[in-house]
């Protein structure tokens, strides 16, 4: 069972780089982050006749999650809960009917920037509601992945050049401790499972020469529960897709697990 993670940056506008990807790696299951268009315009076509399963939980212009799989998808969340006030499409889980099933999530957490405005809190308040989630999710002691851009760099080791995020909100003491607090309620960081070297970013910008310099950070995970962990077999961080053709600055990362 395969399971990959991505953060396209327009699925639309980068349709034919995700396709040839996902010829070459063929995952099982893909998450899809900031696909930035709503449920109809996500061009379904090319990817169910690829064999995928799909569900969508858009937006337009921004944000917006995606599941494909090639098992059914039961028990579909759209939004995480704890805020029906929010409408930004962030969150969507779905149980994979796979011959040992597997429940998903696809995240997007907020940026936060600038720091000291609402965008922050409301990236805090976020986070404080998939712990919540989380917790819940975590009482089924089920194979369970939250897979997606966290927008937090948890470590100085996750970043080439960690002082040039200090003001940035990815980087900020309560964002890390968010961060961890997820992580201690059970989860496993699949990055440290499969003991891929420092230097394994998931995010370069595209500015100021940030790829062609190798300035990236990782800010893009699989979080699995003890039961996933168990049957963790490895993790692929795709960083030859940041030189593909039009690419999204952010790569696949790809985590296997037992079947």
């Amino acid at each position: 069972m395969r399971i990959a993670t991505w953060n396209v940056n327009s699925v639309n506008a980068r349709l034919e780089t995700v396709l040839a990807w996902l010829d070459e790696a063929r995952p099982d299951v893909a998450c899809f982050q900031e696909i930035k268009c709503v449920d109809e315009k996500f061009p379904a076509e090319p990817f169910e006749s690829r064999g995928y399963n799909l569900v969508v939980h858009g937006q337009k212009s921004y944000n917006g999650v995606a599941l494909l799989s090639k098992y059914p998808l039961t028990d579909v969340r759209r939004g995480l809960p704890g805020d029906d006030t929010d409408e930004q499409a962030r969150y969507l889980e779905a149980l994979v009917e796979a011959e040992t099933p597997v429940r998903v999530a696809a995240i997007y957490l907020p940026n936060g920037n600038p720091v000291g405005t609402e965008k922050f809190a409301y990236k805090l308040r976020w986070f404080e509601r998939l712990q919540a989630h989380a917790r819940d999710l975590l009482k089924l002691e089920e194979r369970l992945a939250l897979c997606g851009d966290y927008n937090v760099i948890p470590e100085p080791v996750d970043a080439r050049n960690p002082e040039a995020w200090r003001g940035d909100a990815l980087f900020q003491p309560e964002s890390r401790q968010a961060f961890r607090a997820l992580l201690n309620l059970g989860l496993s960081d699949s990055h440290e499972l499969g003991h891929e070297p420092d230097g394994t970013y998931t995010f370069w910008d595209y500015q100021a020469g940030a790829w062609q310099r190798d300035h990236g950070i990782r800010i893009d995970f699989a979080l699995l529960s003890p039961q996933a962990a168990d049957a963790f077999i490895g993790i692929e961080t795709w960083r030859a897709a940041r030189d593909m053709d039009k690419p999204s600055d952010h790569v696949p990362v790809v985590v296997t697990l037992n079947p």
